[in-house]
């Protein structure tokens, strides 16, 4: 037997959703739409929905609004009925559904990412520390603690001490033979960087080698490094270095495709940093390019960088961007329509509304408050006394009547600034809701549990 799903709504909602659920023509299970009696879908509470849903429900899953906060548990065990929470926008609902894709699973990767923490000798122990958690939480695998050449380094081995102890996998790197053997005693997983001349540091420490070329661009000698190191049987991983643009840049790409084919079953690494800190571009896409790249070749490790202000998030991106490449590597498809993640300023679908529906909406419009939406013509003001659509917030303020209301004024100030840059990008806007910046920005974690607390407008009237 089909399924049967319930969903619950409110007045202004119905129509579109009834609509958009007919146009899916036969469909796997069966629907039926209930209004709830609200206006607004996403207002309805729990208690509303345990008072006003009709019972006996013929129904095996109620599907709540996305943005309805109630505890789904307690209205699953006191319904008697699975109460699972659609997606936030309609025009989502068919995907929801099954219909034009399934939600991907990102949970998987292969890359290991190293964090470099350049300045590492400058930092006491715990301020390490503090930075290592805060690279982790963003993503990253292995702590890289940076040496700077002429600079003493007195405590490294008690910051690898400390960074084991709090259970960070840790690697050194340094152009210090000195340093790297300390590192090496002092527990370190991984020494960066060694070649065939210095290989005989890692020899019976257990730490691992990332070995490179030496001279830069030898790659004869990086084979023999790695040959090398299996006789002598150390794990050991290569990178052939990569240049920045214009400085050798499209040679070292060749370099990897070339160590791949003459170390067919080396573990390999990129050190991404060349590219990401060194152009002047968003660092997120430039991320998924060189993690793509690494994906083709196999290459599981990358060492990133973050030093300049407009690579704050690189971990971030990188995480991102590894699993979006093993998603699609999986799967043997491009990497589109997995994740937005690494969309930032741009969304694929920014109008989850067209004009004509947003004017259908706003004729239904029977009280004072605001609505804010934006479609392809601009950004949509409307309330019961008008609907007004501008490409400049500015323009909208004088149609308002809002100029002896201080705090309402300054609530649709906001909320059409944020509309008007949503406007501009081609971003999704939602009324009340910040927007969504991808991995450029920590994700808002909410209790959608539970109602929202008021807002600084509403708290100043209660």
């Amino acid at each position: 037997m089909s399924e049967r799903l319930l969903f619950l709504t409110g007045h202004l909602a119905y129509p579109r959703l009834d609509r958009l659920m007919r146009s899916m023509g036969e469909t796997s299970f069966r629907w039926e739409i209930c209004d709830i009696g609200v206006k607004v879908a996403a207002l309805m509470t729990e208690a509303i929905i345990m008072r006003r849903l009709a019972r006996p429900i013929s129904a095996d899953r109620i599907i709540l609004p996305g943005r309805c906060r109630a505890d789904l548990a307690r209205l699953s065990n006191h319904l008697g009925v699975v109460v699972t929470r659609g997606p936030d926008e309609l025009s989502d609902l068919p995907v929801y559904l099954g219909r034009g894709g399934q939600a991907k699973d990102l949970s998987g990767f292969s890359i290991r990412i190293f964090a470099e923490i350049v300045d590492a000798s400058a930092l006491p122990v715990a301020a390490v520390l503090v930075r290592a958690a805060a690279m982790r939480k963003s993503g990253a695998d292995v702590i890289d603690v940076g040496c700077l050449p002429d600079t003493p380094f007195p405590h490294l081995e008690s910051c690898i001490r400390a960074l084991k102890a709090a259970g960070h996998l840790v690697s050194v790197d340094s152009a210090d033979r000195q340093e790297l053997a300390r590192g090496a005693k002092a527990g370190a997983d991984f020494l960066l960087s060694l070649d065939e001349g210095t290989l005989d540091i890692a020899e019976g420490t257990g730490a691992a080698p990332i070995l490179v070329p030496a001279p830069h661009g030898d790659l004869d000698s990086l084979v023999r490094a790695a040959n090398d190191a299996e006789r002598r049987g150390i794990s050991f991983i290569v990178d052939p270095i990569l240049d920045p643009i214009h400085f050798g840049f499209s040679e070292s790409l060749n370099r990897y495709v070339e160590t791949r084919r003459r170390l067919s079953h080396a573990e390999m690494m990129m050190g991404t940093g060349n590219l990401t800190e060194l152009t002047e571009a968003d660092s997120g896409g430039i991320a998924a390019i060189l993690v793509g790249l690494c994906s083709e070749l196999d290459i599981r490790n990358v060492l990133t960088v973050q030093v300049s202000p407009h690579t704050r998030r690189t971990i971030e991106e990188h995480d991102a961007a590894r699993r979006l490449m093993f998603a699609a590597a999986k799967d043997g498809a491009l990497p589109k329509g997995y994740d937005a993640g690494l969309l930032a300023l741009h969304d694929l679908a920014p109008y989850p509304s067209s004009a004509q529906e947003i004017a259908g909406l706003a004729a239904e419009v029977r009280d004072g408050n605001f609505r804010i939406a934006t479609a392809e013509d601009g950004i949509h003001v409307f309330n019961r006394d008008g609907h007004h659509i501008s490409r400049d917030a500015f323009s909208l303020f004088p149609k308002l009547g809002v100029e002896t209301d201080a705090a309402h004024a300054f609530y649709l100030g906001a909320e059409l600034a944020k509309a008007e840059i949503a406007y501009a990008l081609g971003k999704r806007y939602t009324q009340d809701e910040p927007l969504d910046w991808g991995c450029a920005v920590d994700e808002l974690q909410e209790d959608m549990d539970r109602l929202r607390d008021a807002g600084h407008t509403l708290r100043k009237n209660v």
